[in-house]
């Protein structure tokens, strides 16, 4: 066993299955030092909000368990420069290597290049490997040879690539330095929210770890992908995966999710790529494109792909922001979404793209105060799919829904919760109004629902404003909108 170290940092990879840079470090011989950084002050950084904090806390302590049972421990650090704190231990520890899997956040990638050549100026070997996605973003490319810009040749693209490489299992040994420099204590990092605790109800919902996420995998594909292609859009029904934020903290990996499912399939004589199963695939690979529109467009948190759109008459006063985020709207199924997120720090996908359809378009508010608070509250929050989702719907993105996509919100609530099982569930207040009356409660006779708030915007007058403001950015003739149940 070789007598210099490899350091090896965790970073959105918090698992030791499927880990190509573990495997790599645990293949080398050598002892492991296993590090992760908290480094969420660095400028320009985007830090975990707060919900993701309280999984980031709970996924450390699972990993650091995992590492446990494999005969090491996990290394914990605070930083305000995390690429300089790696270099600093990699010179303490007479490291021969630092490995860790990419990340391709904008400022992810300058700090890694920059810490590559630190590295070799030291005489250390460094080394990145793919955790994340199931092809890097340079290689899924048109027939030109340029990035697709929509989700059908992306698709069609990435399947040319053939299947992704099979995951590898978790070690057995990671074999620890003889002695290995101080951890911080994780209850140190003061992630979890106390005074108030606003994420007592998280723990009814969410078991962070990737233990958890590879049971919830199997329970998925079981008992709920057969439905898949028609119940993921129902908001009452248990037919999502609820995967992602066990892939955003790499937890469980898409290439685990994306051969298990194919597998599944086969087992039970089904072709993967038809029906349900591919309908499931491609939302995987909805994070795939994501990640690539992140990757060549860098910007795409913070500005409009679509520079016209800049200059969009947003209403940037606090009131219908406040209550679009408190969910006291008086549109019940975003009221019930935006309640449904701040309770358990997730909201059904449905849910998400009528929310964030109504604050954009019926209350014309810039989509990225949506995108703010969806980052600091949901515990999937990643910013290649929340920068890219939120400009889907503005229309002001890559293969962006079209102006006058305008989900009609009762509409919407009409047709997915037919019920209102979900609706009722999450805003009370509703639970004596008739059916017929639910998602629009202002027209129910005698007022079954005092408690619940008048609408903070007509929605037929909301619409025709968006209308005319996407009008005037030339979008198109206004002989061309179309309302969208």
């Amino acid at each position: 066993m070789s007598d210099k170290p490899i350091l090896l940092w965790f970073r959105q990879d918090l698992r030791l299955s499927d880990n190509p840079a573990l495997t790599a470090a645990v293949a080398s011989g050598a002892r492991v030092l296993p590090v992760y950084v908290l480094d969420d002050k660095t400028p320009g950084h985007w830090a975990p909000g707060g919900a993701a904090r309280w999984w980031l806390h709970h996924s450390l302590a699972s990993l650091g368990r995992d590492l446990e049972q494999c005969g090491n421990r996990l290394h914990l650090v605070s930083s305000d420069n995390a690429a300089e704190t790696i270099r600093e231990l990699a010179k303490s520890t007479g490291a021969a290597a630092v490995y860790w899997n990419r990340c391709y956040e904008p400022f992810a990638i300058e700090r890694d290049t920059e810490l590559k050549s630190a590295l070799k100026a030291d005489g250390i070997e460094a080394e990145s490997f793919n955790a994340s996605l199931l092809f890097e973003p340079w290689e899924v490319k048109t027939k030109s040879g340029t990035p697709p810009k929509v989700f059908s040749p992306y698709w069609r693209a990435l399947r040319a690539l053939g299947e992704p490489e099979a995951p590898e299992p978790a070690p057995e040994r990671v074999a620890p330095l003889k002695a290995a420099p101080a951890s911080e204590k994780l209850e140190d990092w003061d992630l979890l929210p106390t005074k108030p605790d606003w994420a007592v109800g998280f723990h009814d919902h969410w078991t962070p770890g990737e233990t958890s996420a590879q049971v919830r995998l199997d329970r998925f594909l079981e008992t709920a992908l057969d439905d898949y292609k028609e119940g993921r859009n129902f908001p009452a029904k248990p037919n999502v995966s609820r995967l992602s934020p066990h892939l955003h903290f790499g937890e469980i990996g898409p290439r685990q999710v994306w051969h298990r499912t194919v597998a599944h399939c086969h087992a039970a004589d089904r072709n993967p790529f038809a029906g349900s199963a591919e309908h499931f695939l491609k939302e995987l690979v909805w994070r795939e494109f994501s990640y690539s529109l992140l990757y060549h467009n860098p910007d795409l948190p913070e500005a409009c792909l679509r520079p016209e759109f800049e200059n969009f008459p947003w209403d940037s006063s606090e009131k219908p922001l406040s209550a679009w985020q408190r969910g006291k709207t008086g549109i019940p199924i975003v009221d019930a979404g935006m309640r449904e997120l701040w309770q358990t720090g997730y909201m059904h996908n449905r849910v998400r793209m009528i929310c964030a359809s109504f604050l954009i378009k019926h209350l014309m508010v810039d989509w990225r105060a949506g995108e703010a608070w969806f980052w600091d509250t949901l515990l999937d929050a990643d910013l290649a799919s929340n920068s890219a989702s939120w400009q889907w719907v503005a229309g002001s993105g890559a293969d962006a829904a079209p102006y006058f996509r305008i989900f009609n919100p009762v509409l919407q609530g009409e047709k997915f919760d037919p019920d209102g099982t979900y609706t009722r569930r999450w805003v009370p207040e509703l639970a004596d109004v008739p059916d017929r009356y639910l998602q629009k409660p202002w027209e129910a006779p005698g007022n079954p629902a005092p408690d619940y708030p008048a609408p903070i915007v007509d929605l037929a007058e909301g619409r025709e404003r968006a209308l005319a403001a996407y009008q005037d950015l030339g979008e198109a003739e206004p002989a061309k909108a179309a309302a969208c149940g």
